[in-house]
């Protein structure tokens, strides 16, 4: 079964011929090769280009490297590379006129020297490239610094919710609760039992995307940065640091000697392995980032969840994560609103305090301020989750995303309410 990726498929088309290294980046298992080889090799055959001129070379595959006379006995190794020579002896061969050809190269981290060889091609016009590539000694993120300046990144994430849905064999609602649970990595998607979705998210999650960064930076045990990935599991959508998260182990593991310079860093190693994302605080009255503390969200909730054996499945935070995924799924830049007011406490003295917006979703000159409120009983709830909105003083769009299903609509204050399927699944429900 086919499942579309529209939203991204579109992202590399727009960039075609643009002088750039096309490099879609993303966590392991996410479909960027299927993006690239399957999806962007159909259209660019759609569009009437020769299937002799898109030339796909896969440097894991067995198949691909018997074709240009290497050994693929040990193609598993993650220490072997391609002899780039027989590589580009081999590109020789297949680009014989000076038609424009597109190069579809995947895991091209396993070519010695790729930088320099794709910087190569680069320079001649008729070459149109797009790159994957990611291993444990190597993650996508990597590639982007290699092609510093001459890179064009396309990141994609697990399937949105829409996505999701559009393969599945159910309800919406029934789509949703599956959704929340199992996340939305494309081969779980295709899986037909809980057993199977179950397991294959916590051995992936423990075998693959931990092994990886683990393997990556040579660290000495899993048992920290494992016991720091559910920590921050149980965590998300709350704000955090790592003086924070350092206390918590010292209460959780009392014979850790875990520093927050160490969490610190494995935070970062997380981050480029794009298994977790980080929200910043973003001071809207100050206009200014505040460094610390900041919000953590998982890539996909159903790893997430997995690393939790399954036990910690709360719905408001889930939802909140889901959101905050689905306005990077829509290309926007995601920050956490933070607004400093001043109020008379019950003593009669003015203090200080700060109320918080989920998100700001930027994109260029469009702004969006996104409230996710689960559930809104009554109206003490409604002035609770939208007093942020009231204290932020300007004019853009202002929406509260709720469990419920609900139509989009307007409140006495212009507020937009509407439900986190809606949302979803209509690609213009932020100009509701």
């Amino acid at each position: 079964m086919e499942i579309k990726r529209d939203v991204y498929l579109n992202r590399l088309i727009v960039r075609k011929h643009n002088g750039f290294i096309k490099i879609i980046t993303g966590i392991r298992r996410s479909g960027k090769s299927y993006l690239l080889n399957t999806l962007f090799y159909n259209h660019l055959l759609s569009e009437g280009v020769d299937e002799k001129h898109i030339v796909k070379f896969a440097f894991d595959s067995a198949d691909d490297l018997r074709k240009i006379g290497e050994n693929y006995r040990d193609i598993d190794r993650e220490d072997r590379k391609v002899d780039p020579d027989k590589f580009m002896d081999y590109i020789s061969a297949q680009t014989t006129d000076s038609g424009t050809y597109y190069l579809l190269l995947d895991e091209v981290q396993k070519l010695d020297g790729f930088e320099s060889v794709l910087n190569g091609y680069l320079r001649k016009s008729n070459f149109d490239i797009y790159v994957t590539g990611s291993n444990s000694k190597f993650l996508s993120s990597d590639i982007i610094t290699e092609f510093a300046g001459r890179g064009d990144e396309v990141h994609i994430l697990p399937l949105s919710f829409s996505e999701f849905f559009s393969v599945y064999n159910g309800t919406k609602d029934e789509a949703f609760d599956d959704y929340t649970v199992y996340g939305g990595l494309p081969a779980v998607a295709l899986m037909q039992t809980e057993e199977q979705k179950s397991s294959y998210l916590a051995t992936q999650m423990q075998n693959v995307y931990i092994r990886d960064i683990i393997n990556r930076y040579k660290l000495h045990s899993n048992a920290e940065i494992g016991d720091l990935v559910n920590i921050l599991a149980s965590g998300i959508s709350s704000l955090t640091s790592p003086a924070k998260l350092a206390n918590t182990f010292k209460s959780a593991y009392p014979a850790s000697t875990i520093c927050a310079t160490t969490i610190d860093k494995y935070i970062d190693h997380l981050t480029d392995a794009f298994i977790v994302s980080k929200a910043q605080r973003y001071d809207i009255k100050g206009k200014k980032y505040i460094g610390s503390p900041y919000k953590i969200y998982f890539e996909d909730i159903g790893l997430r969840n997995a690393r939790l054996n399954f036990r910690q499945i709360e719905p408001t935070h889930i939802m909140e994560n889901i959101i905050y995924n689905e306005l990077r799924f829509r290309g926007f830049n995601v920050d956490v609103g933070v607004i400093e007011i001043r109020e008379r406490n019950a003593e009669g003295k003015e203090i200080k305090k700060q109320v918080e917006i989920d998100f700001i979703a930027n994109q260029g000159s469009r702004k969006y301020y996104v409230q996710s409120a689960y559930e809104i009983s009554d109206s003490a709830k409604m002035e609770q989750e939208t007093r942020p909105f009231d204290k932020a003083g300007d004019s853009f769009k202002k929406i509260v995303l709720v469990f419920g299903n609900m139509k989009p609509r307007r409140n006495e204050k212009g507020y937009v309410m509407m439900g986190i399927k809606e949302f979803l699944l209509d690609p213009n429900s932020l100009e509701a």
